[in-house]
Formats: structure tokens, sequence, C-alpha cells
């Protein structure tokens, strides 16, 4: 049986820690707040090690704090003003030409990048050119082509997430995992002329596409990783956006085409039709059939003989019986003008035939013009 004075109280503990020097109490003390912070530091390397977040669960993760504005709905002035935009709408040939454009750019991309590639047109839409530019991430790229034909300039923009996705496939990236590096950093130059093949084969399908509804040739420009250098148009300037969504498995990105109606003005009336083979509007049977039909309508034509300018007085001091001279002489034919309503038609000499007047025809004053071919008779008569 233990004595009780043998048990130390909680006095004589007191004491104890109370009599150790301060040096080996905060020796303690640190060794126990560096364990702790190597431990923590050792977790948060595993975690990183273990799994680096893309840009997609970053957004996620920081609520789409740099994703872009909400669309807005536009003011009674806005409206106003954009009234003079010509919708896309009113060009359906363009519409055939974007479509057929994404089923070549479909195929061109799976042979590219050797992968199943699908492309979705998410929409198209008219807007000004300064407002699409304040949107535009400032990550993207920004390829400015020529059409040669037209004169004028387009611009295709390349998202981070489609140039990254690009490269990580070309370069023997992992597959399956996304794109896993940093997408802030800027391109080296063997990315940008990745990039830039990129460019080259979609304007290449975008020049096929629009070939039966004319022949343009889209060549590349340059590459800008700044919107300030790729202006094509001023910032009020209406513009056609269509945005392509482009799906590589695990990886996908965005594609803006960008078209300012001043390009598109050169063809404007061929990408007004309503289908393809249309010529202009125009209907050759109808016109056909309108024109056999005019030909067939009788008109009045009236032979002037002379003509002779008299003074507003003169004019209203005639009266029945008044003569009015004419410059002729009994051994020169009498020139005949015939016309119909103020238009001059022939030109010709009075005579006789079978006992009528008639008007032989000498000289036509219609140019000769009209495609459609008609006999015209030597001799008009008028009884």
């Amino acid at each position: 049986m233990q004595d009780v004075n043998d048990t130390p109280d909680a006095d004589q503990s007191d004491e104890a820690s109370a009599e150790a020097p301060p040096e080996a109490q905060s020796h303690a003390s640190g060794m126990g707040h560096d364990a702790r912070e190597d431990a923590f530091t050792g977790f948060e390397d595993s975690m990183i090690s273990s799994h680096m977040l893309d840009q997609s669960e970053i957004d996620s993760l920081l609520g789409n704090t740099f994703a872009g504005l909400p669309d807005r709905e536009e003011t009674g002035m806005e409206r106003v003003i954009k009234a003079g935009f010509v919708a896309y709408e009113r060009l359906p040939m363009l519409e055939i030409a974007l479509d057929r454009f994404v089923r070549l750019l479909s195929s061109t991309l799976r042979s590219f990048t050797n992968d199943n590639v699908e492309i979705t047109m998410e929409g198209t839409r008219s807007m000004c050119f300064g407002d699409y530019m304040n949107t535009v991430p400032s990550s993207s790229l920004f390829a400015v082509f020529k059409a040669v034909q037209w004169e004028n300039y387009g611009l295709v923009v390349v998202d981070s997430g489609l140039s990254y996705s690009i490269i990580d496939i070309l370069m023997g990236g992992p597959r399956g995992v996304g794109h896993a590096g940093t997408e802030g950093r800027p391109h080296t130059a063997i990315e940008r002329s990745l990039i830039e093949k990129l460019i080259t084969l979609t304007l290449n399908d975008l020049s096929v596409a629009f070939n039966p509804v004319c022949t343009i040739d889209l060549t590349f420009e340059r590459l800008e990783v700044s919107s300030r250098f790729a202006a094509i148009a001023r910032a009020s300037n209406a513009v056609v956006m269509t945005k392509l969504h482009i799906d590589m498995e695990d990886k996908s990105g965005n594609l803006d085409l960008i078209i300012p109606y001043a390009t598109l003005e050169p063809v404007r009336d061929r990408l007004s039709q309503q289908f393809m083979g249309e010529r202009f509007g125009r209907d050759s049977i109808w016109e056909n059939h309108l024109m056999s039909e005019i030909l067939e309508t009788d008109v009045e034509v009236s032979a002037v003989f002379e003509e002779k300018l008299l003074s507003l007085s003169q004019v209203l001091n005639l009266r029945p019986g008044t003569q009015i001279a004419f410059p002729y002489r009994s051994d020169t034919p009498i020139h005949v003008t015939l016309q119909c309503g103020q238009n001059s038609l022939f030109e010709g000499r009075l005579g006789q035939l079978h006992g009528k007047a008639a008007v032989k025809i000498e000289r036509r004053l219609v140019p000769p013009d009209s495609p459609h071919p008609h006999t015209t008779p030597p001799l008009a008569s008028r009884e």
C-alpha cells in the first residue's frame, strides 16, 4: 500500500514546471510549431502535386469572376441606332455558307489533330465591332485575314482554351486529362506557328464554303495577341459574329469568326438569294413570258411631220382658221418621226401605199440592247 506522502501533489508539479528554465520552454514550443508547419507544408505539396486546377475549375471556384459580362437588355435608343444594320437573316446564303464551313472544318480538324472533333455553331448575330472587342477575353489570339477579291479584312479569334488544347494535342500532351498547363503565359514561337497552321486551314475551308456563292481567296495576314492591334474596322461598324464551340474529347475551346458588313458588301446581292443557284432574284421563265406578252400589246404610234416653237402669246392668239406655216417645198421628201408617247422610235419618209398614207422607216432610234429578238416591219402605214 503506497504512502500518501509519496504521491506528488499539484502544487509540487506546478513548482517543478515553474522552476524549469525559460529557454527550455521556448525550445519545446518552437519544436512543436515547426512540426506543425512541416506537416501542413507537406500536405499542401502532396495536394498540389496530385492535382493541378485547370482554367475551367478555377473559374468555377471563383464563381466565373473573370467571365464575360452578362448580356444586358438594349435600350430603345440603341435599337433605333442599330435599326440601320443589315441583319444576317436577310442574307440566307451567308448562313448556308457558314453551315457548310462547319462541316468542312470538322473534317479538316479530325485529320489535323488525329482526334475526334465535334464543332457546334453556338450562334450568329449582328453587332458593333467595338462591342465585341470590349467583351472578348484578353488571353485570346487574334488572326487577321484578307479577302482578296473583296478588298477588305476579317478576323478569326481563338480563345486560350482552344489554343492550348491544340498545342497539347499537336505536341503529344497527355490524353484524357484535359489541359494542365498555365494558360496565362505567352505563346512561344513554335506554339504560334502551330496556331497559324490552324488559322490557315480554317481560312481554306471558309474559302471553299463560299465557292458556290462566289470565288474568294482568304489569306492569312498576321497573328496578334492584343485586341488593339487587331482593329479591322471602326468601333461603330457593324459585323457578323459567328461563335463556334470545338470539342476534342476531353479538351474544348471557342473560335469566333468576325466578318464586317463592309467586307460582304461586294457580294451582298448574291448572299441575299433564297436558294443556291438563284440568279440575283431573277426568273428567266417568267421574264420570257412577260416579254412575249409585252410584245403582243397594242400601242399607239404617232407620226410627227414637223415641229415648230411658238411663244405663249402666239398660242393664246390661235383661232379657228389660223394657219401655221412650215418650211416645206413640193420637190423635197417629207421626213417623219414615229413616236410612242414622248419616246422617239423611228425616222422615215412620208409616202403612199395602196391608196393610204404610209411611212417608210429609214433609221431606228431605239438602241438594240434587248436580248429578245423581234422583227421590225419595213413599212408602217397609217390611215
